[in-house]
């Protein structure tokens, strides 16, 4: 850990450049910032709290996430119950566009204003293409929410064709910093990975595009991988915590401990200031209920409430209840357009 001075120094340094000169922190400052002392974690969360409701408002804004096609992944990212290529216990399974449609409708009942679809696919074939369109149009005749997508690598033609269903916004993951990537992940490349997004960004879909961290990394890479997100400047980050798996590459791997998750958090909010920085899977395990909220008052703009792709989140009352507590106002669906 740093001396109390540099700690002090890097604190005063990251609020003149972030808050008063209006600019993301850049990856030497970010690396000190994940340095820093629990003595100083506190302050570390209310400076990135700070940020938050300067650029991004008090509103939260709340998504919930329904797998159309799970398992059976031709991918190997190691920390992914759904790669076909590991002993992991789930096998494909495809969702129906009537339990699509409900599925949307309980994700708008808690107040959520978006929905994302999930494949665990490298990339969509024109039969997860037409059913994805099928699902789009039911879903929008039947409730009133935003449609995201997360379908794997694109093409153009894809990334054109999703832009006409009106899916309004795209998630594809970095998943690590592009030093540690080849430890994660064999077959495809970072560049594939960040090809998609440019494409994204580039046809007026918003991209969502984050990151898991705890995977092994060190700090740097952490620091790497937030500033690497923070020059591609997605709409939206989800901040994933590894959540080991049985039968996958990273399933023995010990849990992030929770103060450098709450570092982590805060390094994102300084590297991507005006993002919306989302908690996603893991942070019920590496966080608990103290941290959750501790990480809402340290950066984070907006959850995932219930569950997620292969595993259990919070019941989605908890969050809703934590939010109302904190008196966070969940962002109206009308403000998203």
């Amino acid at each position: 850990m740093t001396s109390t001075t540099n700690v002090t120094s890097i604190l005063d340094r990251a609020r003149d450049r972030v808050l008063v000169q209006g600019e993301r922190l850049g990856y030497d400052d970010l690396v000190e910032v994940l340095q820093t002392g629990d003595d100083q974690l506190e302050d570390l969360l209310a400076l990135a709290h700070e940020v938050r409701l300067k650029y991004n408002g008090e509103e939260i804004e709340v998504e919930g996430i329904i797998s159309l096609k799970t398992g059976g992944c031709p991918e190997d990212c190691h920390f992914c119950s759904q790669s076909g290529l590991f002993s992991s216990p789930v096998r494909s399974v495809w969702l129906n566009i009537p339990e699509l449609v409900r599925a949307a409708q309980q994700t708008a009942a808690t107040g959520a204003t978006e929905f994302c679809i999930v494949a665990a696919v490298r990339g969509p074939d024109d039969k997860l293409m037409t059913q994805m369109r099928d699902g789009v149009n039911a879903i929008q005749e039947a409730v009133d929410i935003q449609v995201a997508a997360s379908l794997g690598m694109l093409t153009q033609a894809q990334v054109d064709d999703l832009v006409d269903m009106g899916v309004h916004r795209y998630n594809h993951n970095l998943e690590a910093a592009e030093s540690y990537f080849p430890q994660v992940v064999t077959t495809h490349s970072y560049e594939e990975r960040l090809s998609t997004c440019q494409m994204v960004k580039d046809s007026g879909m918003e991209l969502c595009c984050g990151g898991l961290v705890g995977m092994g990394e060190s700090l740097e890479q952490r620091a790497e991988l937030a500033s690497q997100l923070g020059a591609l400047e997605p709409h939206e980050v989800p901040l994933n915590f590894l959540n080991p798996r049985p039968g996958t590459p990273f399933g023995d791997l010990p849990m992030m401990d929770s103060k450098d998750a709450l570092r982590t958090i805060a390094a994102f909010r300084l590297a991507l200031p005006r993002t919306i920085l989302r908690y996603a899977g893991g942070r019920e395990l590496t966080l608990g209920d103290l941290g959750t909220r501790d990480g809402l008052l340290g950066g984070i703009n907006a959850v995932i409430v219930g569950n997620y792709l292969t595993t259990l989140g919070r019941d989605p009352r908890q969050d809703l209840e934590l939010l109302d507590d904190l008196q966070m106002p969940i962002k109206a669906l009308n403000a998203t357009l």
